[in-house]
């Protein structure tokens, strides 16, 4: 099929097309515009669950166009892939562009080095960052090794804890009762959470209000502090003196809301007297 002066090539396969704003100025990391050539690169989706066929259209459309801003021209150019041609930029181009369109399989694009027109167009390609990347190994391994480090670190940090320490920690990632689980258990279950979550439990452990929240949620724990209407309401459960504290806005983090009252001038009779009724 035949177009002006394009030759467009039909793609017999089942295709999801991507979308690119219109007439927008892309943004792009400043590494955008360093290319390296002459090396085979892959790209590949950056979304998880990627489809069996992914397209990228080799051109835009007037609703649609396909722009890169330039930054020493100050200008947008018009990008188009066409595999005989010398450059990704239309305004580079002759009149003979066979314009096809890119398309990923599996979630993955291989680019010899032998078509560094489509390399170049994926570089300057408004999707790339957002729907697609190049692949780096060294980077990945990198990413890869400080990941694991973490958990790492983390492992560690948990196995040397003292049993209050994992108490305290367990009422705020796990929030349980850690007084019904046996020491095994408990060291377990916190083993368990910080090899899914290091870097929480990490930013926990160094919060120098740790103990604190963590004596709040054993006073709900203990019923010494209560919710009532719905849990929209905190109050005071004393044997002898039940008392409103404080109103739960939509949204807020109760203990982290009843630690900020309980250290304030109005709630610090009552931290007092609940340090009281918990040491009996």
């Amino acid at each position: 099929m035949r177009l002006g002066s394009e030759q467009l090539l039909p793609v017999h396969r089942l295709i999801l097309t991507g979308y690119w704003g219109r007439n927008r100025r892309p943004h792009y990391p400043p590494s955008l515009n360093k290319i390296e050539m002459n090396t085979d690169k892959t790209f590949r989706l950056t979304r998880d669950a990627a489809p069996l066929c992914f397209m990228i259209p080799g051109r835009g459309s007037q609703r649609k166009p396909l722009l890169y801003w330039d930054d020493e021209r100050n200008e947008n150019r018009v990008l188009r892939y066409a595999r005989n041609q010398k450059s990704p930029f239309e305004d580079e181009q002759d009149g003979n562009a066979i314009v096809e369109p890119v398309v990923f399989e599996d979630g993955f694009l291989h680019v010899p080095k032998t078509n560094p027109v489509l390399q170049e167009f994926l570089h300057y390609h408004p999707m790339n960052g957002s729907k697609y990347e190049e692949v780096n190994e060294e980077r990945d391994a990198g990413a890869e090794v400080e990941k694991i480090n973490l958990e790492v670190d983390a492992l560690v940090e948990c196995k040397n804890m003292s049993i209050e320490a994992l108490e305290h920690v367990s009422r705020i990632l796990l929030g349980i009762d850690p007084s019904r689980l046996t020491t095994s258990e408990l060291r377990r279950d916190m083993l368990i959470y910080v090899r899914r979550d290091p870097e929480t439990f990490l930013r926990v452990v160094n919060d120098p209000d740790l103990k604190l929240q963590s004596k709040i949620q054993r006073f709900f724990d203990d019923n010494l502090l209560s919710y009532r209407r719905n849990k929209t309401e905190i109050w005071f459960n004393g044997p002898t003196n039940k008392k409103k504290l404080v109103t739960i806005p939509f949204g807020e983090d109760p203990v982290a809301l009843a630690t900020s009252y309980l250290l304030s001038d109005e709630g610090l009779d009552h931290l007092r007297a609940l340090d009281v009724l918990i040491s009996e």
